[in-house]
């Protein structure tokens, strides 16, 4: 599906569980206010639209969030457990896991300074790992191992159980590169 059908899809979903005009949507650290009556996402407080792909996940978001989400269950996946996952992996894998660790291979310490800039919480895991939540309940765990002389740096990207209930596996694919450009 392309973009525009899925922004129109996105649209008339969010349409059926809401009679608001308007919603805030926080993502990252970014707010982003969704006008149904314009059908417009736009960055707050600078006004610049969001882009499709950004919308289309902040739409679903929002659809599922309106809905009900379930609490945080704790428990953490891989994407290859998410439908379709093991199939989907090398995408995810390129898009995803080799760009953090491109970003922080060599210096995975810095991955640590996450914690103050997206209110991350650093968690005993792997050498180093924080716990980020782009969107409310919706928390990504980032593990990251130094590198020696036999092996190169390793990363991973766990979820937690519930995101298959909130977002499709490619939309997981769309956040979590969102997330590793972003960071």
């Amino acid at each position: 599906m392309g973009y525009e059908q899925a922004l129109s899809k996105s649209w008339k979903d969010l349409k059926k569980v809401s009679d608001k005009k308007n919603h805030t949507v926080k993502f990252l650290s970014t707010n982003y206010m969704i006008d149904l009556e314009k059908q417009k996402v736009l960055s707050v407080p600078s006004g610049i639209p969001a882009k499709d792909y950004t919308s289309i996940i902040a739409m679903h978001y929002l659809t599922k969030h309106l809905e009900g989400l379930r609490p945080v269950s704790g428990d953490w996946i891989s994407f290859k457990e998410l439908a379709g996952g093991e199939g989907y992996y090398p995408t995810f894998k390129k898009r995803v896991i080799d760009v953090i660790k491109e970003k922080y291979g060599d210096f995975p310490e810095k991955l640590a300074k996450l914690v103050e800039r997206f209110k991350a919480k650093a968690v005993q895991m792997a050498d180093i790992s924080v716990i980020l939540e782009p969107l409310e309940k919706v928390p990504i765990l980032i593990t990251m191992w130094r590198g020696d002389d036999e092996f190169g740096p390793e990363a991973n990207v766990l979820f937690d159980k519930n995101i298959a209930d909130i977002f499709e596996t490619e939309d997981i694919v769309v956040l979590s590169e969102i997330v590793a450009y972003s960071i």
